[in-house]
């Protein structure tokens, strides 16, 4: 499985931004789904998870109530929609796919992982 994760960019603080992750086959469909950031210097952060079928959802506590995640299986794509951005979201973000069908907040419980893209926030 291959991922491709693109939507970064440089957004002013409160603004938004909408990021997805392209699966390279259908079959990812069948599993959990999670996005993951590191900034410089930082270790990699949980962010959100995706049940293969969208029915559950996980959220780390810095960005509840303010970023959703979704997947529209029929494209491969999981998204990442982020509002309210901050001075502290700047990362490079990540996306990943696990061969379980629900999504979870342990790094190492991905098998799959998709190469980044950059998210900065101006102030």
């Amino acid at each position: 499985v291959q991922l491709q994760a693109s939507g970064g960019g440089l957004v002013q603080a409160g603004g938004s931004l909408r990021l997805s992750c392209t699966s390279s086959k259908r079959t990812a469909s069948n599993n959990g789904m999670g996005w993951f950031r590191q900034a410089a210097g930082k270790e990699r952060e949980f962010v959100a998870a995706i049940s293969w079928n969208g029915g559950s959802t996980l959220y780390g506590d810095s960005v509840k109530g303010r970023f959703t995640i979704s997947r529209d299986n029929t494209k491969g794509t999981v998204y990442l929609q982020m509002n309210s951005l901050k001075l502290e979201d700047p990362a490079v973000y990540y996306c990943a796919a696990r061969r379980g069908s629900v999504g979870s907040s342990y790094p190492y419980e991905y098998n799959y992982w998709g190469q980044g893209t950059q998210v900065t926030v101006s102030s």
